[in-house]
Protein backbone atom coordinates (compact mmCIF):
# COMPACT_ATOMS: atom_id res chain seq x y z
CA UNK A 1 0.00 0.00 0.00
CA UNK A 2 1.28 3.43 -0.82
CA UNK A 3 -0.35 6.46 0.56
CA UNK A 4 -0.79 9.16 -1.66
CA UNK A 5 -0.36 12.54 -0.15
CA UNK A 6 -3.69 14.73 -0.72
CA UNK A 7 -3.63 17.49 -2.99
CA UNK A 8 -6.39 20.06 -4.29
CA UNK A 9 -8.27 19.68 -7.81
CA UNK A 10 -7.25 22.86 -9.32
CA UNK A 11 -9.95 25.08 -11.30
CA UNK A 12 -9.52 23.70 -15.08
CA UNK A 13 -7.96 26.45 -16.72
CA UNK A 14 -5.10 27.36 -19.23
CA UNK A 15 -2.96 29.36 -17.49
CA UNK A 16 -1.48 26.31 -14.96
CA UNK A 17 2.02 25.58 -14.25
CA UNK A 18 3.50 22.31 -12.50
CA UNK A 19 6.41 22.43 -10.63
CA UNK A 20 9.53 20.46 -11.26
CA UNK A 21 10.71 17.99 -9.03
CA UNK A 22 14.02 17.18 -7.91
CA UNK A 23 15.02 14.91 -10.55
CA UNK A 24 14.79 17.62 -12.81
CA UNK A 25 17.74 19.86 -11.60
CA UNK A 26 21.04 18.93 -11.23
CA UNK A 27 22.09 16.89 -8.08
CA UNK A 28 24.97 17.30 -5.70
CA UNK A 29 26.85 14.30 -6.56
CA UNK A 30 25.88 13.37 -9.65
CA UNK A 31 28.05 13.98 -12.83
CA UNK A 32 26.91 15.27 -15.69
CA UNK A 33 26.77 13.04 -18.58
CA UNK A 34 29.16 13.17 -22.22
CA UNK A 35 27.31 15.08 -24.71
CA UNK A 36 28.52 14.86 -28.43
CA UNK A 37 26.97 16.11 -31.54
CA UNK A 38 26.78 15.64 -34.90
CA UNK A 39 24.97 17.12 -38.26
CA UNK A 40 23.03 15.19 -40.96
CA UNK A 41 23.24 16.58 -44.30
CA UNK A 42 22.75 14.18 -46.77
CA UNK A 43 19.32 12.39 -45.49
CA UNK A 44 17.92 9.72 -48.04
CA UNK A 45 14.58 10.00 -46.07
CA UNK A 46 14.62 13.44 -46.33
CA UNK A 47 16.85 14.96 -49.31
CA UNK A 48 18.01 18.59 -49.05
CA UNK A 49 17.61 18.64 -44.90
CA UNK A 50 19.98 19.94 -42.48
CA UNK A 51 19.73 18.99 -38.77
CA UNK A 52 21.75 18.59 -35.67
CA UNK A 53 21.99 14.97 -33.14
CA UNK A 54 22.92 15.16 -29.41
CA UNK A 55 24.05 11.87 -28.33
CA UNK A 56 23.87 11.24 -24.29
CA UNK A 57 25.83 8.96 -22.25
CA UNK A 58 25.33 8.75 -18.69
CA UNK A 59 28.75 9.38 -16.32
CA UNK A 60 30.02 6.55 -16.34
CA UNK A 61 29.10 4.64 -19.33
CA UNK A 62 30.96 1.63 -21.04
CA UNK A 63 30.81 2.17 -24.47
CA UNK A 64 31.60 -1.50 -24.86
CA UNK A 65 28.39 -2.89 -23.26
CA UNK A 66 25.50 -3.23 -25.81
CA UNK A 67 22.69 -0.71 -24.68
CA UNK A 68 19.69 0.34 -24.71
CA UNK A 69 18.27 3.56 -27.07
CA UNK A 70 15.80 6.43 -26.72
CA UNK A 71 15.26 8.78 -29.32
CA UNK A 72 14.12 12.54 -28.28
CA UNK A 73 12.37 14.21 -31.43
CA UNK A 74 12.79 18.03 -30.81
CA UNK A 75 16.26 17.70 -30.25
CA UNK A 76 17.89 20.83 -28.53
CA UNK A 77 14.13 21.65 -27.12
CA UNK A 78 14.20 18.55 -25.18
CA UNK A 79 17.74 18.04 -24.03
CA UNK A 80 18.06 21.99 -23.19
CA UNK A 81 19.02 21.56 -19.01
CA UNK A 82 17.11 25.20 -18.97
CA UNK A 83 14.64 24.40 -21.07
CA UNK A 84 11.38 22.65 -20.15
CA UNK A 85 11.71 18.74 -20.57
CA UNK A 86 15.75 19.07 -19.23
CA UNK A 87 16.07 15.32 -20.25
CA UNK A 88 19.61 15.06 -19.97
CA UNK A 89 19.85 16.30 -16.31
CA UNK A 90 16.48 13.37 -15.85
CA UNK A 91 18.63 10.60 -17.73
CA UNK A 92 21.72 11.90 -15.75
CA UNK A 93 19.81 11.42 -12.20
CA UNK A 94 17.95 7.67 -13.01
CA UNK A 95 21.08 6.81 -14.62
CA UNK A 96 23.08 7.75 -11.03
CA UNK A 97 20.30 5.92 -8.98
CA UNK A 98 19.92 2.60 -11.40
CA UNK A 99 15.59 3.11 -12.46
CA UNK A 100 17.15 2.94 -16.38
CA UNK A 101 19.35 -0.02 -17.93
CA UNK A 102 22.43 1.45 -19.64
CA UNK A 103 21.03 3.62 -21.94
CA UNK A 104 21.90 6.44 -24.67
CA UNK A 105 20.01 9.22 -25.14
CA UNK A 106 19.55 10.26 -29.16
CA UNK A 107 18.27 13.66 -29.44
CA UNK A 108 17.20 14.47 -32.95
CA UNK A 109 15.91 17.71 -33.99
CA UNK A 110 14.08 17.84 -37.15
CA UNK A 111 15.35 18.82 -40.44
CA UNK A 112 15.17 22.12 -41.90
CA UNK A 113 15.92 23.77 -45.61
CA UNK A 114 18.98 26.41 -44.84
CA UNK A 115 17.98 28.40 -48.28
CA UNK A 116 14.49 28.03 -48.55
CA UNK A 117 11.86 30.35 -47.66
CA UNK A 118 9.50 27.66 -45.39
CA UNK A 119 12.74 26.32 -43.83
CA UNK A 120 10.86 24.16 -41.46
CA UNK A 121 10.20 20.25 -42.26
CA UNK A 122 8.58 19.11 -38.70
CA UNK A 123 5.62 18.76 -39.42
CA UNK A 124 6.18 16.52 -42.82
CA UNK A 125 8.21 14.56 -40.95
CA UNK A 126 6.42 14.18 -37.41
CA UNK A 127 2.68 14.37 -39.01
CA UNK A 128 2.86 12.01 -41.81
CA UNK A 129 1.62 8.81 -40.92
CA UNK A 130 3.83 6.46 -42.61
CA UNK A 131 7.35 4.70 -42.15
CA UNK A 132 9.63 7.27 -43.57
CA UNK A 133 10.60 9.03 -40.08
CA UNK A 134 11.04 6.01 -38.36
CA UNK A 135 13.39 4.67 -41.29
CA UNK A 136 15.59 7.82 -41.17
CA UNK A 137 16.05 7.15 -37.18
CA UNK A 138 16.69 3.76 -37.63
CA UNK A 139 18.83 3.30 -40.65
CA UNK A 140 20.19 6.95 -40.78
CA UNK A 141 21.03 8.71 -37.47
CA UNK A 142 21.38 5.11 -35.59
CA UNK A 143 24.33 3.89 -37.60
CA UNK A 144 26.29 7.09 -37.03
CA UNK A 145 25.28 6.99 -33.27
CA UNK A 146 26.90 3.41 -33.14
CA UNK A 147 30.20 4.96 -33.80
CA UNK A 148 32.26 4.48 -31.21
CA UNK A 149 29.31 2.70 -28.32
CA UNK A 150 27.55 -0.78 -28.83
CA UNK A 151 23.89 -0.51 -29.18
CA UNK A 152 21.37 -3.34 -28.30
CA UNK A 153 19.72 -5.06 -31.01
CA UNK A 154 16.51 -5.98 -29.06
CA UNK A 155 13.70 -3.74 -30.67
CA UNK A 156 12.48 -3.70 -26.69
CA UNK A 157 15.54 -1.99 -25.60
CA UNK A 158 14.39 0.92 -28.11
CA UNK A 159 11.87 3.72 -27.04
CA UNK A 160 11.29 7.52 -28.22
CA UNK A 161 9.78 10.42 -26.67
CA UNK A 162 8.26 13.53 -28.06
CA UNK A 163 5.45 15.84 -27.26
CA UNK A 164 2.72 17.61 -29.50
CA UNK A 165 3.57 16.60 -33.67
CA UNK A 166 6.57 14.93 -32.05
CA UNK A 167 4.08 12.59 -29.80
CA UNK A 168 2.56 11.56 -32.49
CA UNK A 169 5.58 11.06 -34.62
CA UNK A 170 6.82 9.08 -31.81
CA UNK A 171 3.99 6.80 -31.49
CA UNK A 172 3.73 6.66 -35.41
CA UNK A 173 7.70 5.46 -35.64
CA UNK A 174 6.62 2.67 -33.16
CA UNK A 175 3.93 1.47 -34.54
CA UNK A 176 5.29 1.73 -38.11
CA UNK A 177 8.55 -0.03 -37.35
CA UNK A 178 8.17 -2.67 -34.71
CA UNK A 179 10.95 -4.25 -35.52
CA UNK A 180 13.13 -1.62 -34.40
CA UNK A 181 11.31 0.39 -31.50
CA UNK A 182 8.86 -0.55 -29.33
CA UNK A 183 8.23 2.32 -26.30
CA UNK A 184 6.98 5.28 -26.62
CA UNK A 185 6.34 8.65 -24.42
CA UNK A 186 3.66 11.06 -26.40
CA UNK A 187 2.96 14.61 -24.46
CA UNK A 188 0.12 15.83 -25.99
CA UNK A 189 -0.03 14.18 -29.07
CA UNK A 190 -0.89 15.86 -32.49
CA UNK A 191 -2.84 12.77 -33.44
CA UNK A 192 -5.69 15.38 -35.20
CA UNK A 193 -3.30 16.47 -37.79
CA UNK A 194 -1.81 13.23 -39.36
CA UNK A 195 -3.43 13.66 -42.82
CA UNK A 196 -6.51 11.90 -42.67
CA UNK A 197 -7.24 12.12 -39.58
CA UNK A 198 -5.91 10.21 -36.49
CA UNK A 199 -6.15 6.37 -37.75
CA UNK A 200 -5.03 4.36 -34.73
CA UNK A 201 -8.63 4.12 -32.67
CA UNK A 202 -9.86 2.12 -35.86
CA UNK A 203 -6.75 0.44 -36.14
CA UNK A 204 -7.16 -0.90 -33.01
CA UNK A 205 -10.82 -1.51 -32.76
CA UNK A 206 -10.48 -3.84 -35.95
CA UNK A 207 -7.89 -5.81 -34.32
CA UNK A 208 -4.48 -4.34 -35.17
CA UNK A 209 -1.81 -4.42 -32.94
CA UNK A 210 1.60 -4.04 -31.63
CA UNK A 211 3.86 -5.28 -29.18
CA UNK A 212 4.05 -1.48 -27.67
CA UNK A 213 4.87 0.11 -24.49
CA UNK A 214 2.90 3.58 -24.50
CA UNK A 215 2.81 6.43 -21.73
CA UNK A 216 0.14 9.25 -23.04
CA UNK A 217 -0.30 12.60 -21.36
CA UNK A 218 -3.20 14.63 -22.47
CA UNK A 219 -3.57 18.18 -21.20
CA UNK A 220 -7.60 18.57 -20.57
CA UNK A 221 -7.10 22.43 -22.28
CA UNK A 222 -5.35 21.13 -25.37
CA UNK A 223 -6.38 22.54 -28.39
CA UNK A 224 -9.56 22.13 -29.75
CA UNK A 225 -10.43 20.87 -26.04
CA UNK A 226 -14.20 21.20 -26.27
CA UNK A 227 -14.91 21.13 -30.35
CA UNK A 228 -16.22 18.27 -32.55
CA UNK A 229 -13.41 18.26 -34.61
CA UNK A 230 -9.30 18.72 -34.68
CA UNK A 231 -9.97 17.96 -30.74
CA UNK A 232 -6.25 17.53 -29.34
CA UNK A 233 -7.25 16.60 -25.97
CA UNK A 234 -9.56 13.94 -27.12
CA UNK A 235 -7.90 12.04 -29.85
CA UNK A 236 -5.66 11.30 -26.93
CA UNK A 237 -8.14 10.00 -24.76
CA UNK A 238 -9.62 7.85 -27.78
CA UNK A 239 -5.92 6.23 -28.75
CA UNK A 240 -5.49 5.49 -24.52
CA UNK A 241 -9.63 3.68 -24.60
CA UNK A 242 -8.35 2.32 -27.91
CA UNK A 243 -5.05 0.76 -26.98
CA UNK A 244 -6.67 -0.08 -23.49
CA UNK A 245 -9.15 -2.42 -25.37
CA UNK A 246 -6.81 -3.97 -27.45
CA UNK A 247 -4.83 -5.10 -24.02
CA UNK A 248 -1.77 -3.37 -24.38
CA UNK A 249 1.03 -2.24 -22.05
CA UNK A 250 -0.70 1.33 -21.91
CA UNK A 251 -0.49 4.43 -18.99
CA UNK A 252 -2.75 7.79 -19.62
CA UNK A 253 -2.16 10.84 -17.59
CA UNK A 254 -4.38 13.84 -18.03
CA UNK A 255 -3.25 17.10 -16.64
CA UNK A 256 -4.97 20.63 -16.49
CA UNK A 257 -3.10 23.70 -18.57
CA UNK A 258 -2.91 24.05 -22.30
CA UNK A 259 -0.58 23.22 -24.87
CA UNK A 260 2.85 23.08 -23.40
CA UNK A 261 5.49 21.02 -22.65
CA UNK A 262 5.63 21.90 -19.07
CA UNK A 263 3.56 18.91 -17.65
CA UNK A 264 5.24 16.31 -19.85
CA UNK A 265 8.79 17.72 -18.82
CA UNK A 266 7.60 17.56 -15.23
CA UNK A 267 6.34 14.14 -15.92
CA UNK A 268 8.96 12.80 -17.62
CA UNK A 269 11.32 10.82 -14.70
CA UNK A 270 8.69 9.13 -14.06
CA UNK A 271 7.56 8.31 -17.38
CA UNK A 272 11.24 6.68 -18.06
CA UNK A 273 11.15 4.79 -15.02
CA UNK A 274 7.67 3.20 -16.04
CA UNK A 275 8.93 2.74 -19.52
CA UNK A 276 12.06 1.01 -18.47
CA UNK A 277 10.48 -0.71 -15.49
Amino acid sequence: MVDVPYRALPAARDDIRYEYGPDSCPRPGVSPGDIREFVVDDSSAFPGTVRHVWVHTAHGHDPAVPAAVMFFNDGWWYLDPHGDVRAGVVLDNLAAEGSLPPLIGVFVDPGVFPDSDEPKNRNVEYDAGGDRYAGFLLDEVLPRVANGVAIAEDPDLRGICGGSSGGNGAFTAAWQRIDGIRRVIAFNASFAQIPGGNPYPSLLAAGERRPLRVLLQAAHRDLGWNGPEMNWFAETLETAAALTRASADVRLVVGDGAHSPNHGGVLLPDALRWLWR
